[in-house]
């Protein structure tokens, strides 16, 4: 009896993210002039691929502080914003990123690089250099570049 071992690649926890959002992405992409591999490869990072506690419970996939509700509703404290949705997340975070000095230079621009340099330059992370390099790979290794 013979047996076909069929090889099927798994189907990475980022890969499915961006599938599932990437059209949020390029929607607020033409919008707002921000590569949607930017938007992507932030919220993939920052959110550990949709997986985060902040992301499952705040429905926030950027990291943003703010105020939310969990203190009240399920005793937990953070200091992380809490969106509605998924979509509001990212919009909130173009937004935020549109009021941001190096934004009217930058809008419509598609070089991933000029952008993360503007954006962790303009301290979005506390640890600018390590999140710059995060970013890079995952943008790089996502392919998130090649659809702009």
């Amino acid at each position: 009896m013979l047996f076909c071992t069929c090889l099927v690649p798994a189907v990475s926890a980022q890969s499915k993210y961006v599938k599932k959002y990437r059209p949020i992405a390029d929607s607020l992409a033409s919008v707002y002039g921000i590569p949607s591999s930017i938007i992507l490869g932030v919220a993939i990072l920052e959110s550990g691929s949709g997986t985060s506690r902040n992301a499952k419970l705040l429905n926030n996939h950027f990291g943003i502080v703010g105020k939310n509700n969990l203190l009240k509703t399920k005793k937990i404290r953070t200091r992380y914003k809490q969106y509605a949705t998924v979509a509001a997340s990212y919009a909130d975070f173009c937004g935020m990123l549109s009021r941001k000095k190096y934004y009217t230079r930058l809008k419509g621009t598609k070089d991933t690089k000029t952008w993360i340099d503007a954006i962790a330059k303009a301290g979005y992370s506390e640890a600018p250099l390590e999140w710059k390099k995060r970013i890079t790979a995952t943008i790089r290794k996502n392919k998130l570049a090649t659809h702009q």
